[in-house]
């Protein structure tokens, strides 16, 4: 398990120049945005417009912060997102136009390669102790909000707002947590 401190995250402009994106974690550790093989990150959406496209990529977007954003995704029916929703699976692949219900939101994207990965993305809210299962893959734990304690195999940890819980083999365990947080976990895998 590592910790990855809010304030080491990487911040980088978007593919279409846009707007910046900060990157939680990234896999190769080296790669960039057209090489990655996994990619988790934040971003903040100021205005209308075009997603970038990514060739082959599978993306998972939940809004953490702001009014809501309606997605026009090619061949589907407009979505609205809301910090209330389930974080909402697609093609990045396809053309996809972002629309402001109200003000600037910032979102959640979690993005993997098609050919080899698979990914899914939860959002856990936290009041007191909590055991989240953790599937026998690599893992990412988000505490957007607030604050908590963990515990896995021994191991022990504090992670604040913006930081995040790499676990590269979760090999089916249990991570045990405890505080008062919104969090959302990021499972990775080959597949």
């Amino acid at each position: 398990m590592r910790i990855l401190r809010a304030g080491d995250h990487k911040h980088m402009p978007w593919k279409n120049g846009k707007g910046e994106t900060v990157e939680i974690a990234v896999f190769p550790p080296d790669a960039s945005i057209n090489d990655f093989d996994w990619r988790i990150s934040m971003a903040t959406v100021a205005e209308d417009g075009p997603f970038s496209i990514f060739p082959g990529i599978d993306r998972t977007l939940a809004i953490l912060d702001g009014n809501g954003m309606v997605l026009d995704i090619e061949g589907s029916a407009p979505v609205l997102l809301t910090t209330a929703s389930d974080p909402l699976g697609f093609r990045a692949d396809v053309p996809v136009a972002a629309r402001l219900k109200d003000g600037a939101i910032t979102d959640l994207n979690v993005m993997t390669r098609r050919d080899g990965l698979a990914h899914t993305l939860i959002r856990i809210d936290v009041d007191g102790s909590r055991a989240v299962p953790l599937s026998p893959s690599t893992c990412l734990f988000l505490c957007h909000r607030g604050a908590l304690s963990f515990r896995r195999d021994g191991e022990t940890g504090a992670l604040a707002a913006g930081d995040a819980l790499l676990i590269e083999d979760a090999a089916a365990t249990v991570l045990e947590i405890d505080g008062d947080a919104r969090c959302y976990l990021a499972s990775l895998t080959t597949g």
